[in-house]
């Protein structure tokens, strides 16, 4: 049969193979020596695919959503973060043990803006 049952079908050939199972369906004389391959297996299995890809679409925007909430989530907490932050520079100023604390700098740790020699030609 196939090489890699595990991968994903393109779907232009899914598309081809619906279309060979309706002209399968108008051949009036179609009688399977294997009973694994009547019109009525395969139509279960068509049956079963499209069930599991309306499952799989469901679950699909279900984690898109969850996602979205996730995202929106971690901004709203990352956002409130630095207002934080903020008003810890606000209440105890922008030297404080405090600022160092929420992994900000001390004013006084910073280092002074010196001029970049300009190189000797």
């Amino acid at each position: 049969m196939a090489k890699d049952e595990t991968r994903r079908l393109k779907p232009s050939i899914t598309d081809e193979d619906k279309r060979a199972f309706s002209t399968l369906q108008a051949i009036p004389n179609y009688k399977p020596i294997n009973p694994e391959y009547t019109i009525d297996k395969i139509a279960v299995q068509l049956n079963e695919m499209e069930a599991a890809r309306a499952i799989e679409a469901q679950a699909s925007a279900s984690l898109n959503a969850a996602r979205d909430r996730m995202i929106a989530a971690e901004w709203a907490f990352h956002n409130a973060i630095l207002g934080v932050k903020q008003q810890v520079i606000a209440q105890f100023g922008s030297d404080a043990n405090e600022i160092q604390a929420l992994g900000l700098k001390k004013k006084s740790e910073r280092k002074s803006p010196t001029r970049a020699k300009t190189p000797k030609t």
